[in-house]
């Protein structure tokens, strides 16, 4: 033969063109990737239609959760006895403290003062009532008094005594019935529930 092709030296020539080797490594690295795509989407789908992610989170969430939780201790309030209650009227109706003090004491309120609301409150409580008391009153004496007049509002001022004023507002008709105060007064004192996992 004789040309280009002519063969001289241990040389031989090419007939074809060389391979590139970078376009073999990115199609096997592309398949690979596919191939591992479908694979992790069809375990989505067989998780989302047999539910078996949930088995697995439920079944997570239970060994992170203690089998034996503590709750919060119960409030420990003052009984209606250690607690001393003034009671003021701020209607126009007469006699209105007086009975209301004798109610309260029927339930075992200690009664102090008794007579007409201050200038400050005097036909100026629009509500039920107002509770008055100093401000370490307000986790205490003046939740226990409130659970006796439902709608009542819980005021502080500066008062060191630990003595609480039910100030007697123009909405006023009655006390909750012994029944319901009883059982808002167990709701006040019962522990809280402990975090739910």
């Amino acid at each position: 033969m004789g040309g280009k092709y002519r063969i001289t030296g241990d040389k031989y020539p090419r007939m074809r063109r060389p391979r590139r080797r970078g376009k073999l490594i990115l199609a096997a690295t592309a398949s690979v990737a596919a191939l591992g795509l479908a694979g992790w989407g069809t375990m989505q789908l067989i998780d989302v239609f047999t539910g078996g992610d949930r088995e697995a989170s439920a079944a997570d969430h239970k060994t992170d959760c203690p089998t034996s939780r503590p709750s919060a201790p119960a409030k420990v309030l003052p009984k209606p006895a250690k607690i001393t209650v003034n009671v003021y009227n701020a209607t126009p109706r007469s006699g209105l403290a007086k009975k209301a003090a004798d109610e309260l004491k029927k339930r075992g309120f200690a009664i102090g003062k008794v007579g007409n609301a201050p200038a400050a409150y005097d036909k100026k409580v629009p509500g039920p009532g107002v509770l008055l008391g100093a401000p370490s009153a307000t986790n205490g004496s003046l939740p226990v008094l409130g659970t006796q007049l439902a709608g009542a509002t819980p005021k502080t001022d500066a008062r060191r005594t630990a003595d609480v004023d039910l100030i007697l507002g123009t909405k006023f008709k009655t006390f909750s019935t012994p029944q319901s105060a009883a059982a808002a007064l167990a709701a006040l004192t019962k522990p809280a529930p402990a975090p739910s996992c």
